[in-house]
């Protein structure tokens, strides 16, 4: 592969006196080199991303970049203008102008190249150094990061050498005085996340140290991204995300202060925006307190766990993409259910019959919307599953390989094999060494075309069939539980529900469940009202132990124990997690009695429900409704109970110490 820039590439008096006229001569450069391979459709991407956001940045910096089919491998080309040319930076016209082009599958070592390049672009002296160059020669090697030539070797304002580094930077030796340093978690990004993207990351990196806080940035870039450590995310006091694209697993930083801007606002003044997120963890302390820290079943796995952690979290990713469908679909269907009884199933399509007066319409249109919602379980899950293992190539052969497995009747398990067979699949294709010439069009055309072929054949000809056979039998297994079988299952589930509180496990058990609808029959609606019950019960056993022994608690406590009978009648397991995050050893065995008690007493009284969410507000949808509100609150009370019982006991050995 070519250098990223030649002196070939080099124009130091770019004579152009607009963005258009300037991107043109320096693309004219690379077409001449056979780096771009169509001049008009290259220069037309670089017009679209340029209408996106401007391309110009404060200290005379223009850099129009793109990602585009027509670009055979990354390449940088460099004018120096000395009429100057606006790129829409607020301080005025470029005179350094940087043309990047990248393909649309470019690797990673050059998209690293480029990133380091935005960097660099943050500091006075490397300016200075291209400005005073006087060959083109010099300014490409400056550029790719080595020694110039000696006979032009630029000068720094304080003697040193340009490539010089100051050894001091970064070590984070002024604190201003703080004990504990304050500590900023960023994310950075931009639409082809190759300039901005880096530049914001320097930017408030320089700040950072120069307010002497602790930074960690996560640029979400081209070529790829390292997440953040989750220990890092959690000690952080604050966060700032600078970003023109939405920032991918944004939840991570929920509950913490947050300065929320666009990505130029990180390169343009990164100093603002540490004041702005210092104040305003200063202004709520308690906040940042409490957001630092997470139950430890919610953890997610680090870069270098194994696969058994790898394989969680890709089920995890396309479990937590399908549970919105499961709830709004669901929710729908109960509503209909509610107005039309459980007859509407059988109602003619309202595209054909909707009267606007009649019950029976708007039932009916609530169950074959809530059904439409439904039928995309399968193909979400299957496609969120790939996409947490290969990113967005994933998404095409997982929904397609999602939707087979419903056609050949392979049901949730399908939609589980579907998405793992779909992500391998594209991680095998996209180490494949394929010539500069097809890299372009690698992510729209070549990697959905083999995957998809490959995951059709595996899912139609291979896979399917058995795994047909196996949801039939695991459905007519729950068609016929009954006695000791029923009551044990539902042991079973409600420890599930209840040990990890809305973690991988709890997810399991629920998504078994909700796989269940999909075809159902007595047993499946007899798990799912299980499962139900079971998660109910950890937030309202919590808010009933809150107000019999306050004195167990503290205040924060006491407080959550009020908001979690809402969430527990809600069907919101994670309403204990602040509980189980502060005394684990006590709350999660506690939650685990009551779920495996209320889910066999649910399976002993032969509760049915045919909605996947809802909690207390589908209760008049549930097979044995009266017998079903027993089965949760004698759960409840045991875990009440149990976390009473061991909260007190540990007081006792600690009063007879402070004796």
């Amino acid at each position: 592969m070519s250098e990223l820039i030649t002196a070939d590439l080099v124009d130091l008096d770019l004579a152009a006196d607009t963005k258009e006229a300037a991107a043109r001569s320096l693309a004219e450069r690379m077409l001449a080199l056979g780096r771009v391979t169509d001049l008009d459709g290259f220069l037309a991407d670089v017009a679209a991303r340029e209408a996106q956001m401007p391309t110009g940045l404060d200290g005379g910096i223009g850099i129009p970049h793109c990602r585009s089919a027509h670009v055979t491998e990354p390449t940088l080309a460099f004018g120096r203008s000395a009429a100057r040319v606006d790129f829409g930076a607020a301080d005025g016209p470029a005179d350094l102008i940087f043309l990047i082009a990248a393909p649309a599958g470019a690797d990673d070592d050059h998209l690293t190249i480029l990133s380091s390049l935005a960097r660099q672009l943050m500091r006075q002296e490397f300016t200075d150094a291209l400005r005073s160059a006087r060959s083109a020669g010099t300014v490409a090697a400056l550029i790719r990061g080595e020694e110039p030539p000696e006979e032009d070797e630029p000068i720094r304002k304080d003697g040193e050498r340009a490539g010089d580094e100051d050894e001091n930077r970064g070590r984070g030796e002024a604190r201003n005085g703080e004990k504990t340093p304050f500590r900023i978690v960023a994310v950075t990004s931009c639409p082809t996340g190759i300039a901005h993207t880096y530049m914001a990351a320097e930017a408030l990196a320089r700040a950072a140290e120069a307010a002497g806080v602790e930074l960690a940035v996560e640029t979400q870039g081209s070529a790829g991204f390292t997440r953040l450590d989750p220990k890092t995310v959690a000690a952080a006091d604050a966060v700032i995300l600078a970003h023109d694209v939405e920032v991918r697993d944004k939840d991570r930083f929920a509950g913490k202060p947050t300065v929320d801007v666009g990505v130029k606002a990180g390169v343009n003044r990164p100093a603002e925006l540490i004041a702005e997120v210092r104040e305003l963890a200063a202004a709520n302390p308690a906040r940042a307190a409490t957001a630092t820290t997470a139950a430890p079943m919610d953890k997610a796995a680090e870069p270098e766990d194994g696969y058994a952690a790898r394989l969680r979290k890709w089920l995890m990713t396309g479990v937590s993409y399908m549970v919105p469908f499961v709830a709004a679909g669901g929710l729908l269907i109960a509503l209909a259910f509610a107005i039309g009884g459980y007859q509407i199933n059988k109602a003619p399509s309202v595209a054909e019959h909707f009267a606007w007066t009649e019950s029976a319409s708007w039932a009916a249109l609530f169950f074959q919307t809530g059904g439409a919602a439904f039928g995309f379980l399968v193909p979400v899950l299957a496609g969120y599953i790939a996409y947490g293992m290969a990113d967005r190539p994933g998404l095409v052969p997982g929904f397609v390989g999602g939707a087979i497995a419903l056609t050949v009747n392979a049901g949730f398990l399908g939609g589980l094999i579907a998405g793992l067979l779909a992500g391998g699949t594209v991680m095998a294709v996209q180490r494949l060494d394929v010539p500069a010439v097809l890299r372009g069009i690698m992510p729209v055309v070549v990697i959905p075309l083999l995957s998809s072929a490959v995951v059709g054949f595996l899912m139609f000809l291979v896979v399917g069939k058995p795994v047909a056979s196996l949801q039939k039998a695991l459905t007519d297994w729950l068609g016929g539980l009954s006695g000791a079988n029923a009551v044990g299952l539902g042991v079973i589930l409600g420890l599930m529900m209840c040990f990890d509180l809305g973690g991988p496990l709890n997810k399991c058990a629920y998504a078994f469940a909700v796989g269940g609808l999909t075809d159902p029959n007595g047993g499946s609606l007899k798990v799912m009202a299980a499962v139900m019950a079971a998660g109910m019960v950890p937030p309202l056993a919590m808010a009933l132990a809150t107000a019999l022994r306050g004195s167990l608690f503290t205040r924060a406590e006491r407080e959550n124990g009020k908001a979690a009978w809402v969430l527990g009648a809600s069907f919101i397991t994670e309403g204990a997690i602040p509980f189980a995050a502060a005394d684990p050893l006590r709350v999660i065995p506690s939650a685990m009695a009551g779920g495996a008690v209320t889910g066999a007493l649910s399976m002993t009284f032969d509760c049915t429900l045919r909605a996947p969410h809802g909690g207390a507000f589908v209760i008049p949808l549930i097979g044995a409704p009266f017998l079903y509100l027993v089965a949760i609150a004698a759960g409840t009370v045991v875990s009440a109970a149990s976390v009473i019982a061991l909260k007190s006991a540990a007081r006792r050995p600690e009063a007879a110490a402070a004796a």
